[in-house]
């Protein structure tokens, strides 16, 4: 991690992402506006790390470049809560600095719009930070539900709850729309409240909105929120659950009469173990993970996509993702056992074999080349994700509560720094 820092301070720092083939940068929300992604996101992994120093330039560079956010663009509102309102709330936690719970604030100021505007309550997919402007009618689950989290931990924050409202209004929409046996679809018209899609499927892009029902419901006590996640849970469960390979897998299917679609699996997919897990469903947690161990074994490094009935790879590539590990170190605080830990070990060996280039980690294009081919861009989530589960279940860390804590769904935690 501080090899990976300095390198990042030397090529790109400010910028969202550095580039650690060539040494360039790259930025994720929009071209011309870097927004100090990397930085943010890093900002309590260095704090559990004991990087004291690196978190100290870190917090500068936001105090003194990060004014606020009047920016004239259109900002994915999911992925800017995840990352950035997420990554500063986290980062506050960690420091007490003021500055980094003003920036959140006012940076989920700048999204209620793609709320308010809504006639439905779900949100827009995008906002203009500056004038309000929505844009993107047609979202998914995971965009309507992954807010209740880092909106509810605000709306304490700042004692005013209107955040956790409005986050909780959109869940509420959702899930309202399921079908008659208890499943939810993958697209949905924000005016209409139509569905715009018949798949369910557990894996992108519905994934998080599941993690956060149940997560609201542990952070907040909502018993709403769990009574929800139980209703859907169960339906998953009974229409996705696919053991016809002799594994446990979860099929993507009609959501309005469980008719099986396609056996195509995502690796974001893989998180629904360690939600699975922590829910109260052991068994098919760790028959989730034991599924997902087979393409570990099989590839060097877990690919994008697969067709479950052969684990061909349906998407070669390998994004630098954390979901395997964020199972394995979720399931591992939930029973301490050290399966889970191997498992960890295992997918940090095989990041450092296969991903480690001259300037950092770097995704690869093609994992079933020999060695895997590599591609130029180390994404923002790496040093939030990943790095911390690696970190947290083998340090002993004492800035960390293993006891009682929680990580976003992007790795930030919101409770249990000490």
């Amino acid at each position: 991690m501080r090899r990976s820092w300095q390198f990042y301070v030397e090529f790109a720092f400010g910028h969202d992402q550095i580039r650690p083939v060539s040494g360039g940068f790259t930025e994720f929300f929009v071209a011309g506006h870097p927004v100090g992604l990397t930085i943010v996101e890093a900002l309590d992994t260095l704090y559990v790390m004991g990087l004291d120093d690196e978190l100290a330039q870190g917090v500068q560079w936001i105090e003194q470049n990060l004014g606020d956010f009047d920016i004239d663009a259109s900002f994915q509102v999911f992925e800017t809560n995840i990352r950035m309102v997420g990554g500063l709330l986290s980062g506050y936690h960690a420091t007490g600095n003021q500055r980094l719970l003003d920036l959140a604030h006012e940076l989920a100021d700048r999204l209620l719009p793609a709320f308010t505007s809504s006639p439905t309550g779900i949100p827009y997919r995008f906002v203009n930070l500056r004038t309000g402007a929505v844009t993107g009618k047609v979202t998914f689950p995971a965009e309507i539900g992954t807010y209740i989290a880092e909106f509810g931990d605000l709306s304490g924050l700042v004692a005013d709850p209107k955040y956790y409202d409005i986050a909780k209004a959109a869940m509420k929409a959702t899930y309202d729309r399921r079908s008659d046996i208890g499943l939810l679809a993958d697209n949905i018209d924000v005016e209409t409240g139509k569905w715009t899609s018949r798949r369910a499927t557990i894996g992108p892009p519905s994934d998080s909105f599941y993690e956060y029902l149940f997560d609201g419901f542990d952070l907040f006590g909502d018993r709403d929120l769990k009574t929800w996640y139980d209703v859907l849970t169960a339906a998953i469960l009974e229409h996705q659950s696919d053991t016809s390979t002799g594994h446990l897998w979860f099929q993507n299917v009609d959501f309005r009469n469980g008719r099986p679609l396609d056996t195509r699996q995502s690796e974001l997919a893989s998180f629904y173990a360690g939600l699975l897990g922590q829910s109260g469903h052991p068994t098919q947690a760790r028959a989730y993970h034991d599924s997902w161990k087979l393409v570990h074994d099989r590839y060097p490094l877990l690919p994008e996509g697969i067709d479950y009935s052969t684990l061909a790879a349906t998407r070669r590539g390998n994004q630098l993702r954390p979901e395997y590990v964020d199972s394995a170190f979720i399931l591992w605080l939930t029973d301490r056992t050290d399966l889970w830990r191997q498992r960890g070990l295992e997918h940090y060996q095989h990041m450092k074999q296969y991903n480690r280039v001259r300037y950092g980690y770097t995704i690869a294009t093609d994992v079933t080349t020999t060695p895997p081919a590599l591609g130029d861009f180390c994404p923002g989530y790496w040093w939030s994700e990943q790095m911390k589960y690696y970190f947290l279940m083998f340090a002993n860390s004492d800035r960390f509560d293993y006891a009682n804590n929680y990580l976003s769904t992007e790795g930030n935690v919101l409770r249990g720094l000490l």
